[in-house]
């Protein structure tokens, strides 16, 4: 009987203390990382070369740095694919989001991750792209990136990064006791689009000859019928005008431009019963 006992005693013993070491190895045992990934426009994920999914992504991991990278599905634009280390903590979800763009310049995006500490502090990092950004915490100006503070308040917080050429960026955070936020943050690149040159427009008066009992229009050396008669014109047709006769009222008409052999062209009267003044726009030529 007593032997019975020493072996139950014994049997009971190593349970016990195997259970135990199950315990510590499970309480010891780091806590696996989460992350969330979301992008635009919707991109593949791949995690350390390995593809994922698609954005929005979630997933765990062991604490640790892991390559993540983005390939956005647009056809229709060339969108810069996005590739960056980051670092997973035990038991916290590190959240990456990007706005892929056509150039890295434009792209912008921010990672949101959290350390342990000693202590019951709420601290705050700010890191930036560009370098010395300002940084307003709830709105009110704080400083500059890279930034850092100890003094917040455990909860939520507005951090706003801006910089002049830059497009800012407004992130909603809650400082947790005892943890470092850590934000970095890619600020895109205002693109400015590219200004029409503005064309030059000119006015310019044109002779229009009307319709005649003849079907054609005399063009004569001097104004009123008793000039010669140098040329005709037909109704419809238009030439540009030069002058006008105070007493007659005819329109002086450009009937050939001027030319390296002809410098002064060729020009002459028409009468202004067959005829009328108008105005058109031209462009110049280039």
């Amino acid at each position: 009987m007593r032997t019975f006992k020493i072996v139950a005693i014994t049997v009971l013993s190593i349970g016990f203390l195997a259970a135990a070491g199950l315990f510590l190895i499970g309480y010891f045992k780091p806590k696996p990382a989460g992350i969330l990934i979301t992008s635009t426009p919707t991109s593949s994920v791949f995690i350390d070369g390995q593809l994922m999914g698609k954005t929005p992504y979630e997933g765990v991991f062991d604490p640790g740095t892991v390559l993540v990278g983005l390939i956005p599905d647009e056809v229709d634009k060339k969108y810069v694919p996005y590739e960056a280390k980051v670092t997973l903590a035990s038991g916290i979800k590190t959240i990456v989001r990007r706005e892929l763009s056509e150039t890295e310049e434009a792209s912008s995006g921010d990672i949101v991750s959290f350390e342990k500490e000693a202590g019951k502090s709420a601290s705050l990092v700010a890191i930036s792209d560009p370098d010395i950004a300002q940084v307003l915490i709830n709105g009110t100006p704080r400083g500059f990136s890279p930034y850092k503070s100890s003094s917040l308040s455990v909860g939520e917080h507005q951090v706003t990064i801006k910089s002049p050429g830059f497009i800012e960026r407004t992130l909603t955070v809650k400082t947790v006791a005892g943890y470092k936020l850590t934000i970095i943050v890619k600020l895109g690149k205002i693109v400015e689009e590219p200004k029409a040159e503005a064309i030059a427009v000119e006015k310019k008066t044109y002779v229009e000859i009307l319709d005649t009992p003849t079907g054609f229009l005399r063009v004569r050396s001097l104004p009123g019928s008793a000039g010669r008669e140098i040329h005709q014109v037909k109704p419809g047709e238009k030439y540009l005008f030069l002058d006008e006769d105070n007493d007659s009222g005819w329109f002086k008409i450009q009937l050939e431009a001027p030319t390296a052999g002809l410098p002064d062209g060729r020009s002459g009267w028409v009468s202004n019963e067959y005829s009328k003044k108008i105005e058109e726009e031209v462009s110049p030529s280039p």
